[in-house]
């Protein structure tokens, strides 16, 4: 069963093998009718030229189309390219050098160039990008006006000299702008009272009339100009907190010829105190109309009212990309470090005088209608440098050039023969444009080569020409396609030990036709039963039967080629245990000729019993407790595995009884007979207390028993003499 699985999968994956091949093969699977269309499916497609061959052949993979014999020559396959036109080095050049004009220095490399794309085959190009040192800057001051900046007025009246000196750290080349913003010069926004417009603020406050925004000083190199101007300017003042400070901004942007503005670095730098009005904020106002993002300036006021720390970072943007074209970057930015921020797009920490440089790769997966050029630009966020970059598109082969307008091969001129093939005018179709749309349609030509109406016109295995299946050459000659429909081949039947048919058969329309005493869908299955003799002569041992030239055991305790093992039966274990008593252990009877007696197993020593394999494993085994000479337990199992290799796994160190242990044997036989001694003398010593007590008792009572005799002597007088006194009277 384990035999037939593997070999299912195998045929399985050579099956999927062969489909991937096909389904990957794009140039194939296009079927595309000429060169141009075929060098349009991707970058791996060639076209033979090669006027025998069949048209649906010669568009291919490079290496298929050197394989079936298609010399160089006479393959098509052109290579995008590319051009650069303008590469002028960035600018070097250190502060205090002579001065240049913004125009002559140079930030980005290359300026221009031209790409060539064929379709699927990316072009790519480096492009450099460098901050120049000493770069000209540009620096506008935009101040807030509203009453509430009035003590910040005093400390920017000396603000342009001291920017003059701080920007000449940067650069020798720096001009100083101002303007000035207070609000929109509409209610509610301000109080448009004839006193309040002459003077907004209260009490004795001298204040100027409300505005919008005013430019007061254009762009110059004069910072003094910078201080005088701003000394003159006054506060004014409003009703509501918010400022009109967008507009103002806007009016700095766009209108660059009354600021000045250069095309070099340009800093704004914007004073306030307060917040922004919103878009829509106008409305209370009755202002309907948005900004319209233009220039309002006359005689430097605003008419539509109804840093130190440069750029640190430089990321590439790109111009809208034609249909079908598609720009990715890669990044090296400063010490070699491959940058990943903005896809690829983007360096950070960027000082002055830091070179970067990008890897920049464009590719196109289409050609434009009729092949137009296109122009895409490139340059970094926030500079007016750029790379331009002019797109052509390869649509067509070199050999279009040379191709014949009606020439006889295509049937009496019914086409024009290019590229080694006939591309038919309109109303003829086939190989050669021998037939006539007129006379039958394409639907009903394709309809006789397609085997039913859900198959591919031939199978996809050849051309329809005129309703008749032409089919492909393989590589391989000895390889073919076949049929009306070209539906079979003879190498696409099964396969066993990568041999097609097993070489025992033959393929005819992807079926095997095997050779006698073979069969199976690989002819991979032997008919014969010498190989399932066991040694007694009987095929399988008699327990299984013989199938495919291999026994399947029938009786689950027996296994092996021919079902003559059997690893569970009884004895099993006494009849192995000498050997690996002697391989084990060294002991034993077989000791002496275990080489040559017991090397019939793979030996695997294991430290505890719970190492040795269990049951329920792939294969059956036998546990197995033995004793040996020395009265000792050793442990093994005993198995078969799926090789027919026997294993035997041993615990290493085998269960052996213990001798008596005489140090403490003889230490409790004194220590016993020290006790007994002790106990024995303690019941002795007690015994003769209580006796001792018992006599002494016995002593005191036979003491108290006594009695003396108390008659009278009558010889005896006393010596007492009792004298009574008569007064007494017993007080």
């Amino acid at each position: 069963m384990d035999l037939k699985l593997l070999l299912i999968s195998l045929l399985f994956g050579i099956i999927c093998y062969s489909s991937a091949q096909q389904e990957g093969n794009e140039c194939i699977k296009a079927n595309v009718k000429s060169c141009g269309e075929c060098i349009q499916v991707g970058a791996k497609c060639g076209w033979c030229t090669d006027p025998g061959e069949a048209t649906s052949t010669r568009c291919d993979e490079l290496e298929s189309l050197r394989k079936r014999g298609c010399g160089a020559a006479k393959v098509e396959n052109p290579r995008g390219s590319q051009r650069v036109l303008k590469n002028t080095p960035v600018t070097n050049r250190n502060k205090g050098a002579d001065k240049l004009k913004p125009e002559d220095i140079t930030q980005i490399q290359p300026q221009k160039l031209t790409l060539s794309l064929r379709s699927g085959e990316p072009q790519s190009f480096n492009l450099k990008f460098k901050r120049a040192e000493d770069y000209p800057i540009d620096l506008y001051y935009l101040m807030d006006l509203s009453f509430s900046m009035k003590d910040d007025l005093e400390n920017v009246k000396n603000l342009g000299t001291q920017l003059m000196l701080e920007m000449a750290k940067i650069t020798s080349d720096f001009r100083i702008g101002f303007g000035s913003f207070v609000e929109k010069t509409v209610m509610p926004y301000i109080s448009t009272t004839p006193a309040k417009l002459l003077n907004p603020c209260t009490g004795d406050q001298n204040c100027t009339s409300p505005f919008s925004y005013k430019n007061v000083l254009k762009l110059t190199s004069n910072g003094r100009k910078f201080n005088t101007l701003v000394g003159q300017q006054q506060i004014s003042g409003n009703l509501d907190s918010p400022e009109g400070g967008f507009d103002a901004i806007m009016q700095v942007a766009v209108c660059g010829d009354d600021i000045g503005w250069r095309n070099v670095t340009r800093l704004l730098v914007f004073s306030t105190d307060a917040g922004f009005h919103f878009a829509g904020d106008g409305k209370l106002g009755g202002i309907v109309l948005p900004n319209d993002g233009k220039c309002h300036l006359e005689n430097n006021m605003y008419t539509m009212s109804h840093y130190y720390s440069l750029s640190s970072e430089v990321i590439l943007e790109n111009s809208k990309l034609p249909d079908g074209v598609t720009i990715t970057y890669q990044s090296r930015c400063k010490n070699g470090v491959i940058g990943e921020g903005e896809m690829g797009r983007k360096c950070s920490n960027i000082s002055i005088g830091d070179e970067v440089s990008f890897t920049i790769s464009i590719t196109t997966k289409q050609c434009p209608k009729m092949g137009k050029s296109e122009t895409i630009k490139i340059k970094p966020l926030g500079f007016t440098e750029e790379v331009e970059i002019a797109l052509n598109f390869i649509c067509e082969c070199d050999c279009h050039k040379d191709g014949i307008k009606n020439s006889e091969i295509c049937h009496n001129g019914n086409g024009t023969f290019e590229c080694g093939a006939c591309r038919c005018n309109d109303g003829r179709i086939g190989r050669q444009c021998e037939c006539s749309t007129n006379e039958v349609t394409s639907e009903d030509l394709d309809k006789n080569c397609r085997k039913d109406n859900g198959t591919d016109i031939c199978s996809n295995n050849g051309d329809c020409v005129c309703g008749t299946c032409e089919c492909k050459k393989r590589e391989n000659p000895e390889e073919r396609y076949s049929g009306k429909f070209c539906e079979c081949d003879n190498f696409n039947c099964d396969r066993s030990n990568n041999k097609l048919c097993g070489g025992h058969g033959r393929c005819e329309c992807r079926v095997c036709i095997c050779d006698t005493n073979w069969t199976g869908s690989a002819c991979d299955c032997s008919l014969g039963t010498t190989t399932c003799l066991a040694s007694n002569k009987q095929i399988c041992n008699g327990r299984g039967t013989c199938e495919c030239g291999t026994c399947k055991c029938t009786d689950p305790k027996f296994q092996g080629p021919t079902c003559e093992i059997c690893p569970t039966c009884p004895g099993v274990c006494t009849e192995h245990k000498e050997c690996v008593q002697c391989r084990a252990f060294g002991t034993g009877e077989k000791k002496d000729t275990c080489e040559r007696d017991c090397s019939y197993f793979n030996l695997i020593m294991v430290k505890h019993r719970n190492e040795l394999p269990q049951p329920g494993q792939a294969f059956p085994l036998m546990h197995c407790k033995e004793r040996d000479a020395d009265d000792c337990w050793f442990y093994y199992t005993y198995a078969v595995n799926n090789n027919t290799e026997k294993e035997v796994h041993v615990v290493e160190k085998p269960d052996c009884p213990e001798g008596p242990d005489i140090i403490p044997i003889v230490a409790g036989v004194v220590a016993g007979i020290v006790l007994i001694g002790l106990a024995l003398l303690l019941i002795w010593k007690l015994l003769m207390i209580i006796h001792d007590r018992r006599e002494f008792a016995k002593f005191e009572k036979e003491k108290m028993n006594a009695k003396w005799d108390t008659g009278e002597n009558p010889i005896y007088k006393s010596a007492v003499t009792t004298v009574v006194n008569p007064k007494y009277e017993g007080k």
